[in-house]
């Protein structure tokens, strides 16, 4: 795996460009992006760069273009339209003219540049020194913010300093909502580009109190608005020009009077809103309130109740680690772009690129569920309270996707979308993946033995979990070529180099957990919530004797298993095919889907990522050490971490196995994903699903949290230069500080009831808040 770096520092709470490289500069954009889980900012700069317009995004999470998906062939139940997410009107847009010449990075010349993204504070901070052509000299600071108590507003502060010269300065501020075209490639992760085609302008105004930009997207029928306002601070504009450019564009054209050494500052603030549904609209007058009422507060107070909001997030969801600065940056790097990038509201999700790129066009995948809902779960478990949430807004059109897959009952969530209609249109790799079902499920039961939210259960889980669970009784058939067993046809498993195999042991394993789950809750909600299974089970006319079906599958489920090997088969064929030629494939052929057809791929036996070893981690209580053994060490050295999910789970299971340095070596690769741009795609957006790796890595990982039985386990290991680490976790109404240490493992009760936890060996009693325990059991592992 190539490793595409520059120096970003080592600073554990900031990343910073101390430099100007315009080759940097579409990845950089990825990396300083701002967002607050409904608005996305990329990190361009305010004046732009010259070629690079592509570059620009402001995200609007939940809200999308769609178009039919044009194919070759079609055939009956293909995925009939495509979604991307919207881009909305650019906020931070500005320009600058000295004496009549623009300021642009790539003319004149970079004097000094430095950039920080400020990970305790949530702020961008900018300073830059450049020189015209002609020796003229000007300084700019700027600070950006997409506000975190106010899900509309982005806020801007721009300071203008003429260090040698005086004379007629002109700053422009815009708000663009022009489309950029997206850049064509053959690589699937890459978004696709907008048809302008899509838009249709509704309004472009441009007056003394501010510029305000809204459309329609005529495929979906959002409604998108954009409003900005300036606002000078000591120095006052000679004149301000309102301009309209267009139906998509309007500004303000700011004439000063610059003198050397007098510093002009202009904050700009900016309103995103969007609805679908003609009772969500907001009037233009309450946006253009909203606006006056928010530039009344300066720059500073939005900055303060910034740091407030990430204080409290760090609070609960940090994790230390001494001994490694630039792991330390990587692991809280990749936490604060999960919080920005966490839908807060029903309707919304995180995509697999987060709010920072238009990368798979801004779908939502089960990524959510395995990777991404942990972490919330255990820090701020209010927030994966609203995953569930919005896969159960997604329901009906789940229902109405498996009716076209002839399932005549029951729910099959998409693999990618965005509204809930199913957007993968290559389906071997998509569609095939069912497992998405048990996925759901897994976490909705993970949430429940976490929070004890029996609440949620009785609204929405319970609906989910059988809904869903009413698909395997359809796709899956008892074989009496294997003995009868319950077998579970054409389907592809994580492992997207395997495609349509039967029996994916993975998917037959969860499907087999999903199940029993449903079970157990048909039969808690009869006998502790008579009233709501009822009225459930009439609804949704579901049977006991339905049921007794749910668990007469699990019970005779066909999980491939190699008697010779000792080794559970990632699916019928998988040992009948040649292992790929890894000796003889050059390394700029990876990843391979970008090199070879997938029918070469397929072929073989290779991976792209953890499909069986999944498994191991997610049920780990169905495996002994010794068959986690062998599946580890026959999977790993077949698979080529070509996607960014793997990497996390083979140090997990590295780590749980005894071999420290490969759990060490996967976990750097995981903590610096994006930072390093390992995969040299972060340019498109950060990796959601690997950043929630990090948090896995390390409390379910190294310190080994598993809850078994109902019982919290720890089985702290210490990763070698790691000399301390500390997390907490949320569990059952209780928060639990952990903090690992050369000399055993410290568990501190921070609130809520007495607590038993296991730690090694050691049963642990917690009795009251603020009474700790120091376990003396750490496991130190040398194997390789």
């Amino acid at each position: 795996m190539q490793k595409h770096t520059q120096n970003l520092g080592n600073n554990p709470w900031r990343v910073t460009e101390s430099s100007f490289r315009p080759e940097h500069y579409s990845l950089n954009a990825t990396l300083f992006a701002l967002g607050n889980g409904y608005i996305g900012l990329r990190g361009t700069f305010e004046e732009g760069l010259e070629g690079a317009a592509d570059q620009h995004g402001c995200y609007l999470n939940g809200v999308y273009f769609s178009e039919p998906i044009t194919y070759g062939e079609s055939a009956y139940g293909y995925a009939k339209n495509n979604q991307r997410i919207a881009s909305t009107a650019l906020p931070h847009q500005l320009s600058i003219k000295l004496n009549g010449e623009l300021m642009d990075m790539k003319r004149g010349k970079v004097l000094g540049h430095h950039r920080e993204l400020q990970l305790d504070n949530g702020l961008l901070s900018r300073d830059l020194r450049w020189q015209t052509e002609g020796g003229q000299t000007l300084k700019i600071e700027s600070r950006r913010l997409v506000s975190l108590t106010d899900r509309h507003l982005i806020v801007t502060e721009y300071r203008v300093t003429p260090e040698n010269f005086s004379g007629r300065l002109e700053i422009s501020s815009y708000l663009d909502a022009t489309p950029a075209q997206a850049e064509a490639s053959d690589d699937p992760r890459v978004g696709s580009g907008i048809n302008p085609d899509d838009l249709k302008p509704l309004e472009c105004q441009a007056d003394e109190h501010g510029l305000l930009v809204s459309q329609r997207l005529r495929s979906s029928g959002f409604t998108l608005v954009s409003a900005a306002t300036d606002r000078f601070h000591g120095k006052q504009p000679l004149s301000t020009q309102p301009e309209r450019l267009g139906s998509y564009s309007a500004a303000h054209h700011h004439q000063l009077d610059a003198k050397a050494g007098e510093t002009i500052t202009l904050t700009k603030y900016a309103l995103c809103y969007s609805w679908l549904h003609e009772n969500e609209e907001v009037s233009t007058q309450k946006i253009q309130s909203h606006l006056l009422a928010s530039c009344q507060k300066g720059f500073g107070h939005y900055a303060q109740q910034q740091r407030q909001a990430m204080d409290r997030f760090w609070q609960d969801s940090d994790i230390e680690i001494e001994g490694d600065p630039e792991l330390q940056q990587g692991l809280r790097f990749n936490l604060f772009h999960l919080f920005q990038s966490l839908g807060r509201t029903p309707g919304t999700n995180i995509a697999a690129k987060g709010l920072t790129g238009h990368g798979y066009d801004g779908h939502y995948f089960w990524d959510s569920e395995i990777y991404i809902f942990p972490f919330f779960l255990y820090t701020q478990p209010e927030l994966a309270r609203n995953l569930i949430q919005f896969r159960y807004s997604l329901l009906d059109a789940a229902r109405d996707r498996a009716r076209e897959l002839a399932i005549s009952k029951g729910a099959l969530f998409p693999w990618r979308t965005i509204g809930g209609e199913e957007c993968s249109a290559y389906y071997p790799a998509g569609t095939a993946q069912f497992h998405i079902n048990a996925d759901v499920a897994y976490s909705i039961k993970q949430y429940h033995l976490a929070t004890g939210d029996n609440q949620l259960i009785l609204d929405v889980g319970a609906e989910v979990v059988w809904e869903t669970a009413r698909l395997w009784l359809q796709i899956g058939h008892y074989n009496p070529h294997r003995d009868n067993r319950f077998c579970i046809n054409e389907v592809t498993g994580p492992d997207e180099y395997t495609a349509l195999v039967n029996n994916n042991y993975f998917t037959n394993a969860m499907a087999q957990a999903h199940l029993r789950y449903a079970s157990e809750l048909y039969h808690w909600l009869q006998c502790d919530h008579p009233g709501r299974f009822e009225e459930l089970v009439q609804n949704l006319n579901l049977s006991e004797a339905e049921v007794n079906e749910w668990r007469e599958a699990a019970e005779r489920m066909f999980l491939p298993y190699d008697d010779e090997s000792g080794i559970h088969l990632q699916d019928d064929s998988f040992l009948d095919k040649p292992r790929w030629d890894f000796a003889n494939t050059p390394k700029d052929k990876y990843p391979l889907l970008l090199h070879y057809h997938p029918l070469t791929i397929y072929r073989h036996q290779v991976c792209k990522q953890a499909d069986t070893v999944l498994a191991l981690f997610l049920l780990s209580e169905n495996f002994s050490l010794e068959e986690k053994r062998r599946d580890y060490d026959f999977y790993e050295p077949i698979t080529t971490h070509d996607s960014t999910l793997s990497a996390c789970m083979h140090s997990i299971l590295a780590n749980e196995l005894g071999y420290a340095d490969k759990a060490r070596h996967y976990f750097s690769q995981v903590a610096r994903m994006d930072l390093d741009n390992h995969h040299n795609n972060t340019q498109h957006g950060v990796h959601t699903a690997c950043m929630g790796g990090t948090w896995l890595c390390m409390v379910q990982g190294f310190a080994g949290m598993r809850i078994h039985k109902g019982q919290l386990h720890f089985a702290p290991t210490r990763p070698e230069g790691i000399t301390h680490y500390r997390f907490k976790v949320r569990i059952q109404g209780r928060q639990l500080s952990v903090s690992v240490a050369p000399n055993g493992t410290r568990y501190q009760l921070l609130s809520g009831p007495p607590l038993t936890l296991i730690s090694g060996d050691q049963e642990l009693r917690l009795e009251q808040p603020n009474t700790d325990y120091t376990a003396t059991t750490l496991r130190e592992d040398n194997a390789s």
